[in-house]
């Protein structure tokens, strides 16, 4: 899957992003994914959940399909935005939002937080 295609499958979950990401001056792999978690992001805050989990898996669907630069945007852009996303949420609900993360990228995840330094 290229970011063309993830475009389509991020719109059939928000199909209001579509103006967002059409808008965009710049169109690629990184951009794409950024405007997607900042949608989570968003979704996060306003405790929308079920379309944040939706949102969840179609992340994991993008990153396990995706070409090597989707896989790479997934990697520096949302997962290591996670912290920031997360920062404000109470323990339960941060907890609940990891659950919905695929293994792989809880693994990701894991590795960016424990290998920082390095």
């Amino acid at each position: 899957m290229n970011y063309l295609q993830a475009v389509q499958e991020i719109t059939e979950v928000i199909p209001d992003i579509q103006n967002e990401l059409n808008k965009n001056t710049v169109q690629n792999s990184y951009s794409t994914i950024r405007i997607f978690t900042d949608q989570i992001k968003k979704m996060i805050q306003d405790n929308n959940r079920s379309l944040l989990f939706k949102s969840l898996q179609k992340m994991d669907t993008i990153y396990k399909n995706g070409d090597l630069m989707l896989r790479n945007a997934v990697e520096s852009t949302f997962i290591y935005s996670l912290d920031s996303c997360t920062a404000f949420c109470n323990e339960e609900y941060r907890k609940t939002i990891f659950n919905h993360i695929s293994l792989d990228l809880q693994k990701i995840y894991s590795k960016q937080i424990y290998n920082h330094g390095i």
